[in-house]
């Protein structure tokens, strides 16, 4: 696997690619297949146009002419219809091939990024995620679309048409070739100075993707501030940029198509001036102008498209390359070779020696330890960015230690498969995210084989059904992105329902009830103690009223075990819980 670091080549989108097609190694047969059979039905009309000027030039026009005219003109015909019918085949075997490996490069990217670490999405925004897997796909399509329609073409009728000009007279051939040679080369050079431009326009279009979906994702904050004046100059300024990059991209192509055209027009009037030239001398008949022109003819047609052909190629490279630079980019987290599904049956929860660090700088945890007895409740106090959230992030393998373990029933949860392991402990979050989805849905994905009947009680547990009973669909309401129909406290109350449903003998409660109401809280206290038992439980707490049953509360200070205890032993030692107790309960401080 790449570095993340490593510049992306290429050689690497190219080979991403490629990757996405060999599946389908008979559609790629087939299409080259008749691409090559109607590209040569092309390159053979010139000869009959030929052979017809040359009937003409040295028959007079009697019913034997005639009779010799009619097979030319049906071969004419029979040759066109097989070039017609090898492009109506290839483009219906286009429609099939290109949209399978589309969908199977948009489903693969969509695999990978799930994949990735809770830092990497932290780090990248989501708008512009998704554009990119789209723009990787459609990069892909138009690169096969060049070399199916126009680069084996391409090759296939230069080649024809210097072995027929060869055949009339060498030193026609000789001048195309070179002509062909200095015109190929320059197109190559000057797409090369204009994909510059198309790697700066690609980008841009991400950036200005990332802003527009920070903006709309953040909308009503954005009225609640309001700041709409500022966010619209935010996305003016970078949509200005990808408006210039467009258009520098676009004048430095112009300019190629500017200087193909006028080495086009120097071949052209240089081959038919010495080909009238050898017909003047008996050298070359008519028929042989008639081919040389209308060889040249199919040729321009066919070149003419080259440097757009390049464009497009380039085009596709960079829209593919941001893309593949997350797809090389390895995963953070990873299951180890061998790694086996977790067993929980005591729930036991082992931190030994733990260190860990942010972005390898910020040192969060060093040489932590904490065992947490099975079916043991604690509770995680402390100032915020003591490390509370960041040991349970630790517990669900969302980052690796740096160095130590951390074991739930003796087993190292770095050799135990991700998907086993966060399937054995539930969370409930600070703030819940919800799916624009269902109600129903959105609690069954708790545990996706729950039938109906255990999400409705799992929801009549978390008290959902106080307010899904009231909505006009019920369970079938959909709760918009990120669940915005729904006010802070029932989103809470949905991932309660969600923790019931699954069941797991681990459950984290980060800040459960933050965002209910008083009443809501204490609708919602008995399911929470019907939730914790049998079960091994950690909560996260700024609000201490919520913890004061815990088996053991810490006190985290500074990625440390400060002081451990009840909340009665705690609050007789005049320490940290004590102040913070001593501010929740009488009030501010002054």
């Amino acid at each position: 696997m790449q570095n993340a670091k490593t510049s992306t080549t290429t050689i690497d989108v190219l080979r991403a690619y490629w990757h996405a097609a060999r599946r389908y190694k008979k559609s790629i047969f087939l299409i080259l297949t008749f691409v090559i059979v109607a590209t040569l039905a092309d390159i053979i009309q010139p000869w009959f146009l030929k052979k017809l000027f040359d009937l003409l030039e040295t028959n007079a026009p009697t019913a034997a002419t005639i009779a010799i005219f009619v097979p030319v003109l049906l071969g004419m015909i029979g040759i066109r219809m097989v070039s017609w019918l090898g492009w109506r085949v290839t483009t219906i075997t286009v429609n099939r091939f290109q949209p399978h490996v589309m969908a199977d490069i948009e489903e693969n990217s969509f695999k990978y990024l799930l994949g990735h670490s809770f830092q990497f999405f932290a780090n990248h925004f989501g708008g512009s995620l998704v554009r990119k897997v789209g723009r990787m796909s459609r990069g892909f399509e138009r690169l096969a679309d060049e070399i199916i329609f126009r680069l084996i073409p391409i090759v296939i009728v230069v080649i024809g048409a210097t072995v027929g000009l060869y055949l009339q007279y060498p030193l026609l051939a000789i001048l195309f070739v070179a002509w062909t040679a200095l015109f190929l080369v320059f197109n190559y050079w000057a797409s090369r100075w204009a994909v510059k431009a198309d790697i700066e326009r690609a980008a841009l279009d991400s950036e200005a993707g990332g802003v527009m979906a920070d903006a709309i994702t953040n909308a009503v904050t954005i009225k609640l501030f309001p700041a709409f004046n500022e966010e619209e100059s935010r996305f003016r300024k970078v949509n200005q940029k990808l408006r210039l990059a467009q258009t520098r991209s676009w004048d430095r192509h112009e300019i190629i198509f500017a200087v193909q055209g006028l080495l086009m027009i120097a071949i052209d009037v240089g081959l038919m001036y010495i080909g009238v030239l050898f017909w003047l001398q008996g050298i070359l008949t008519i028929g042989d102008l008639a081919f040389i022109q209308s060889s040249l003819v199919l040729v321009f047609h066919k070149l003419w498209e080259v440097g757009r052909s390049f464009r497009h190629i380039f085009d596709s490279i960079a829209d593919g390359k941001e893309m593949v630079d997350l797809l090389l980019e390895p995963h953070e987290v990873r299951d180890r070779r061998g790694a086996k599904a977790i067993d929980v049956e005591k729930g036991e929860i082992e931190f030994k020696e733990v260190t860990f660090c942010f972005h390898k700088t910020r040192k969060v945890l060093e040489n932590f330890d904490l065992i947490i007895k099975p079916k043991e409740k604690i509770a995680l106090v402390g100032p915020s960015g003591a490390g509370k959230t960041t040991i349970t992030k630790l517990l669900f393998r969302f980052y690796d230690v740096d160095e130590g373990k951390i074991l739930i029933d003796g087993q190292d949860i770095a050799k135990a498969t991700q998907d086993s392991l966060r399937d054995s402990i539930s969370l409930v979050p600070q703030e819940p995210i919800l799916f624009h989805r269902t109600l129903m849905e959105n609690i069954r994905y708790g545990r996706q084989d729950a039938t109906d009947e255990e999400v409705r009680d799992a929801a009549r547990r978390a008290r959902c059904d106080v307010f899904i009973d009231e909505l006009p669909d019920g369970y079938g309401t959909y709760v918009g992105e990120r669940g915005v129909k729904l006010s802070g406290g029932e989103r809470q109350r949905v991932a309660i329902a969600r923790a019931i449903v699954k069941n797991a003998p681990i459950l984290v409660l980060d800040e459960a009830t933050s965002s209910l109401d008083s009443e809501s809280e204490r609708l919602i206290q008995d399911a929470l103690h019907e939730l914790m038992q049998d079960k091994t439980v950690i909560v996260v707490a700024h609000r201490l009223s919520t913890i004061m049953e815990m088996d053991r509360i810490l006190v985290i200070e500074g990625g440390t075990i400060a002081a451990q205890g009840t909340h009665r032993e705690l609050l007789r030692k005049k320490g940290t819980y004590r102040k913070l107790w001593d501010i929740q309960a009488g009030g501010f401080a002054e």
